[in-house]
């Protein structure tokens, strides 16, 4: 654990990643604290006001202050990443080792499950299955995790496959483990290492599908205030109110590129191979 803490602390980028993630879970936890407005109370004395001091990133065509509307559009943003990506990981965890231990037929039926789910590109079998269904912030959570586990459920089958041919794990089936205690007092633990790198990109990748459902108007309805509903608020009056479309770009940018500085941080802490490749490279390139 040292060593991993110790590797995270030389790349800096990583860190500053850390560092604005962390800041945007306060900033959405904190949201009713901080917001200086009611992000759902119209004002027709103030419709598409300019930045300034009393709404300092202006007002949408209701009158709602922005900066209001997204603090409280972070904590839905963030919890949409949060909790997919953690339902896309718990089905992945099961039906990667399922696969990865038993092999054989089941290991067959699991990965042409897979191979079906990978046919159908994410975002249309998203739009296929919201047509039916009454988008809500659940709803959304629920579909995003749904059709997200696949890059999770190979992962976790590919170190299986390696780790249970270790000497360690022939030791515990040889005095009568059962497959459930091999599976998680053993193998599952030495397995988490690149789920947890999963995670932590597939967090900003949940987010840009909430943001790019919510703009085309089938993700998170009104009033609740997301990110990308209010950029779908902002692109009619693009050119009045540049405010709407800039702030909350700005903000799907920020979090994305930090949620990627920080998985790619912690996926080369983890990695030492990886590590030791890179230091190569640079060397011969100087």
């Amino acid at each position: 654990m040292k060593g991993f803490w110790r590797a995270f602390a030389k790349n800096r980028l990583a860190i500053v990643g850390g560092a604005v993630v962390l800041c945007l879970a306060a900033l959405a936890v904190l949201a009713p604290l901080l917001a200086p407005w009611d992000p759902h109370r119209p004002d027709v004395r103030t419709i598409l006001d300019p930045p300034s001091r009393m709404h300092l990133l202006g007002t949408d065509q209701l009158g709602r202050d922005v900066l209001s509307r997204m603090l409280y559009g972070a904590r839905v943003s963030l919890a949409v990443g949060f909790v997919s990506v953690g339902i896309a990981t718990a089905i992945g965890i099961v039906l990667g080792s399922v696969a990865g231990y038993n092999g054989g037929l089941v290991d067959a039926a699991v990965m042409r499950l897979v191979d079906l789910m990978l046919v159908f590109p994410r975002f249309f079998l998203l739009l296929a299955v919201l047509a039916f269904l009454r988008p809500s912030i659940w709803t959304i959570m629920v579909v995003i995790g749904l059709t997200g586990w696949m890059s999770v459920t190979r992962l976790v089958r590919a170190e299986f496959l390696s780790l249970k041919e270790r000497e360690f794990v022939i030791w515990s089936q040889s005095i009568g483990a059962s497959g459930f205690r091999v599976i998680w007092r053993h193998i599952l633990p030495n397995a988490m290492a690149p789920v947890l790198v999963a995670m932590t990109l597939g967090i900003p990748a949940a987010i840009l599908t909430e943001s790019g459902l919510s703009f085309l108007g089938l993700g998170v309805q009104p009033p609740f205030a997301t990110w990308g509903n209010i950029l779908n608020e902002g692109k009619d009056a693009i050119e009045i109110a540049w405010w709407l479309s800039v702030y909350p770009g700005l903000a799907i940018l920020l979090t994305v590129l930090s949620y990627n500085l920080l998985g790619e941080g912690i996926r080369d802490a983890l990695d030492p191979r990886l590590r030791q490749a890179f230091g190569r490279f640079v060397t011969r390139a100087r």
